[in-house]
């Protein structure tokens, strides 16, 4: 863990995985500190004012503010669930503001229609990825039935998405405009974000398509190859972050 976060009392009991580490893995004591922090709050140091084995109570000194999530926001096709765990985590750790899962006419109903979301085990690959990052803030997570929810949702800014006038892509092998490394992303700010559309492993029909196109994405490839979802989400994040100079410390 590169930073510990937690939500409410500064108490972690026994069973909790965070005392665990905390007492196994960094080898605190009772008077030590640790990088600590709010989920989607301050960041900070925690002094530990008691430790035993019921639990681990801690004094949290806040040292910055929440920094921001980058504007980012990403449209995924739902993977496979095992898949998806890690995309949430490698998402979150490179710090997009928001995910939106959809369903696919290609996609595998099942995927949808797994439990993950729904049972919390989504969130928590989401804050697995923050605690990577060493950062609070939480990227957004809704999940849609069709690419065609998933497009009026975020287009409209309704669902937590982004404000009018953002920069959409959709990432495809088929006719594609341009490449990403080529596309124009130098203006992406707060005010004018970017989206970024991913799809699931076995890609888009050409009716969803024809829906972002008609929304008006520009599609941009990352070359011939076809990539699994994970790889082409962290992939083209990575290109996207470089191109609008997220990567160089921009916050």
């Amino acid at each position: 863990m590169n930073i510990v976060l937690f939500d409410g009392e500064p108490y972690f009991a026994r069973q909790d995985s965070r005392y665990q580490h905390i007492r196994k893995i960094l080898k605190k004591t009772a008077g030590d500190t640790f990088s600590a922090g709010i989920i989607n709050g301050d960041e900070g140091t925690a002094t530990i004012s008691s430790f035993d084995d019921d639990g681990l109570s801690f004094d949290f000194q806040a040292t910055r503010p929440m920094r921001l999530l980058f504007p980012v926001y990403i449209i995924i096709g739902f993977p496979r669930p095992i898949q998806l765990k890690r995309l949430l985590r490698d998402v979150a750790s490179l710090g997009v503001s928001a995910v939106y899962l959809t369903g696919t006419e290609l996609g595998e109903k099942s995927y949808r229609e797994s439990t993950l979301v729904d049972r919390g085990a989504a969130y928590e690959s989401l804050l697995e990825g923050c605690v990577q990052a060493g950062a609070t803030a939480v990227p957004a997570l809704e999940s849609f039935d069709s690419v065609s929810g998933a497009i009026a949702a975020v287009c409209s800014g309704t669902a937590g998405g982004p404000p009018p006038g953002a920069r959409a892509i959709l990432l495809d092998t088929v006719n594609p405009d341009c490449s990403l490394i080529n596309a124009p992303l130098d203006d992406i700010s707060h005010r004018h974000p970017l989206v970024l559309a991913i799809g699931s492993e076995r890609g888009w029909t050409a009716g969803e398509r024809s829906l972002f196109r008609e929304a008006g994405f520009l599609v941009c490839s990352m070359g011939s190859r076809i990539l699994r979802t994970e790889t082409a989400a962290t992939a083209a994040l990575g290109i996207a972050l470089a191109k609008t100079g997220y990567m160089e410390g921009t916050e």
